[in-house]
């Protein structure tokens, strides 16, 4: 014959044991049920979660061994002790009694808790895991994403090139318009009049007032010839580079 007493003494010790500081033994008067034998609760959070004040939500689990304990349910409670709703507090005491008639003949409080656990973590972990997915979209939105193109060696090398072929035109303008006419034998390159050191407004100055000098007779330029000779110093300034890159790294070599 099974010794219920002995069965109900048992479990509370191992209760006290398993759960530590959740579980405790509280006067009949605080359980909500309508008895004088000794109460217990036990305060359950969301599966994985801690029972301090960051925790969303908490339950009590009240209960009482009936004298036939566990051959017959006990006396379940349950109560809210932060954010749960009073219609899941209903639905989840529904449930607790309904495992508890499948598991009569056997210590089952802590079946009970785990159960409770599991709801807990189903009906309010979701909502705060999606809400957090929100959150989490939002501020990646939020987020600037940089455009354009990326910069490489190569893509800077020719821009490099490119900037300084466009500069060297640029100072070319500043030579007289008599060397832009002179016949091709002695029209200077661009490359040739900047090496020479007179590409400085000053150097400009002077060599324009040479010229002048020693011209007798003024020559026209239309804007088509001087968009022409930009283009061929443009050319040959990227055909020289170019020349010269490719010596260097044959010589590296």
């Amino acid at each position: 014959m099974i010794d219920h007493a002995q069965e109900q003494e048992m479990e509370i010790e191992a209760l006290e044991a398993i759960l530590m500081d959740e579980f405790k033994e509280i006067h009949s008067a605080e359980s909500g049920l309508s008895i004088s034998n000794r109460c217990f609760q036990i305060t359950i959070s969301p599966q994985g979660d801690d029972t301090d004040q960051s925790t969303p939500v908490q339950l009590a689990l009240v209960f009482s061994h009936t004298e036939k304990y566990p051959d017959e349910p006990p006396l379940l409670n349950v109560k809210s002790i932060r954010g749960i709703q009073s219609s899941d507090l209903k639905a989840l005491k529904e449930k607790l009694e309904q495992e508890a008639s499948e598991n009569l003949g056997m210590a089952m409080i802590y079946t009970l808790v785990t159960s409770a656990k599991e709801c807990l973590s189903g009906r309010y972990c979701q909502d705060a895991d999606a809400d957090n997915a929100e959150e989490e979209e939002a501020r990646k939105d939020e987020v600037i994403v940089p455009h354009g193109e990326p910069v490489t060696v190569d893509t800077f090398s020719a821009w490099r090139e490119r900037f300084e072929a466009e500069l060297a035109l640029e100072r070319a303008k500043l030579m007289p318009e008599s060397a832009l006419t002179a016949s091709k034998e002695k029209k200077l390159t661009g490359r040739q009049w900047f090496e020479s050191g007179r590409a400085s407004a000053k150097g400009a100055a002077a060599i324009k007032e040479e010229y002048d000098e020693e011209e007798e007779e003024d020559i026209d330029l239309d804007d088509d010839d001087f968009e022409d000779d930009e283009e061929d110093m443009l050319e040959h300034y990227l055909a020289e580079k170019s020349d010269s890159t490719s010596l260097s790294s044959k010589r590296t070599a």
